[in-house]
């Protein structure tokens, strides 16, 4: 396969579910700041007794900070762990028993991230930039 289309479709599979990812991270980002040390506290999923506040940490960083590393390329297998994990907690976890339906979409982003986090970020990403400096 050309080699140009291959970098170009792991340029794809970084970028779009990534920018995706960020429409959901961004407002619980912005639920972390409204929230956080207000009366009624932090209202979120408790992973493994960790507590809401930092359950959405955890998320804030997997479905908004992670994804924004991988748009650019930068330590991009590394970011792709927590957001493939967090994608297969949202559709084990919290909605494990939901119908498929309802956990297709966790499932369809946690394997592409878990994809990106095999293969890298090829060619056209930061990474590359920097291994060749």
């Amino acid at each position: 396969m050309n080699s140009s289309i291959q970098d170009g479709g792991l340029l794809l599979l970084r970028v779009v579910p990534s920018g995706i990812m960020m429409t959901h991270g961004w407002p619980k980002f912005q639920r972390l700041l409204d929230q956080w040390g207000s009366e009624e506290g932090v209202k979120f999923f408790d992973f493994m007794g960790l507590g809401p506040e930092i359950s959405l940490i955890l998320t804030v960083l997997a479905e908004l900070v992670a994804p924004a590393l991988l748009i650019v390329g930068l330590q991009t297998r590394l970011a792709a762990i927590p957001a493939a994990f967090t994608m297969g907690v949202a559709a084990f976890v919290v909605h494990g028993s939901d119908p498929l339906g309802d956990k297709e979409l966790a499932l369809l982003y946690m394997v592409c991230f878990a994809a990106v986090a095999a293969l890298g970020g090829g060619r056209w990403s930061v990474d590359r930039l920097l291994e060749k400096a």
